[in-house]
């Protein structure tokens, strides 16, 4: 369905990982897995690669919009120019197995809807809430599970288990994120609500948590686990051991006139699920905990 820029762009209040930082949290260039090796063993498979669009299969690479700025997922290596992560290794090996080299456009998260419309870009892959208002205008090739996370400080001072500890509490989020709306609408059996202070910043929000002026960080969890994981090498932060609040699935975003090229991710990230590919990658930076075992289109 054609759908105005303005309506396309409202879709993005509820942002998987939140509004897109400006800066990155704790993107530590150089920390990160050696996966060459796991996306180079990616063989072609022919009959896949014959049902693309002859657009895309003439042209041999498949163009990815995202929002390269969201470690563990998407964000640039010590070179300030190389994408990586696991969202980067999946797609490079979808692109291996329909026998494409990948073209990463790094774009304002806002604008990626737009842009798959418009055709400027083949696919989004950005850590993005594959939901009904979205499906409305694209189509999703599901890929991950998340939902939201409590961070804080290393030891849990707090001693915060769960979303009741958070009430009477400042809670750092992202602005115009679903962690917002969540801390905001969460119902405190207490009668004192949770705090929330909302910034554009992840950088800003870690830095009030380890300085005490919030208890704790609601964040996406691949987000929070990679934080969790390299700031201060590991000393600063851990994740609360709860499951994802509000899950859902992450979407390789489609424009709905291409089903073929749906199809065809679809397929192809099938064959990596069930030949040990894709759990490999997402060992490898440490967010298994979001593997689904059966790639689904718009959640069936």
């Amino acid at each position: 369905m054609r759908r105005t820029a303005a309506v396309a762009l409202s879709l993005f209040t509820l942002v998987a990982c939140g509004s897109p930082a400006e800066e990155q949290p704790s993107a530590g260039g150089g920390d990160q897995p050696d996966t060459a090796a796991i996306v180079g063993a990616v063989t072609k498979d022919d009959a896949l690669a014959a049902s693309l669009p002859e657009g895309i299969r003439q042209a041999g690479k498949l163009r990815v919009g995202s929002n390269v700025q969201n470690p563990p997922n998407n964000f640039y290596a010590a070179d300030g120019k190389t994408p990586v992560g696991s969202e980067v290794d999946l797609v490079k090996a979808v692109g291996a197995k329909l026998g494409l080299t990948v073209e990463h456009q790094d774009m304002a998260f806002s604008s990626l809807i737009t842009s798959l419309q418009a055709g400027r870009i083949d696919v989004t892959m950005a850590a993005m809430n594959d939901t009904p208002e979205r499906q409305q205008a694209i189509d999703f090739v599901d890929y991950f599970t998340s939902g939201i996370t409590i961070m804080v400080q290393k030891g849990n001072p707090a001693g915060i288990k769960g979303p009741d500890d958070l009430c009477g509490k400042a809670v750092a989020v992202n602005l115009g994120s679903s962690q917002e709306t969540f801390a905001k609408q969460h119902r405190c059996l207490s009668g004192d609500p949770i705090q929330v202070t909302a910034t554009d910043s992840d950088t800003q929000n870690q830095n009030q948590l380890r300085t005490g002026r919030v208890a704790a960080i609601l964040n996406d969890l691949p987000t929070a686990v990679y934080v969790a994981r390299t700031a201060g090498d590991g000393e600063f932060f851990e994740v609360v051991d709860l499951a994802p609040i509000n899950g859902g699935p992450y979407g390789i975003g489609v424009n709905k006139n291409t089903p073929e090229l749906t199809a065809a991710v679809r397929k192809a990230l099938q064959a990596l699920v069930d030949d040990g590919t894709y759990g490999k990658i997402l060992d490898a930076w440490d967010v298994e905990q979001g593997a689904v075992g059966k790639v689904t289109v718009n959640g069936r």
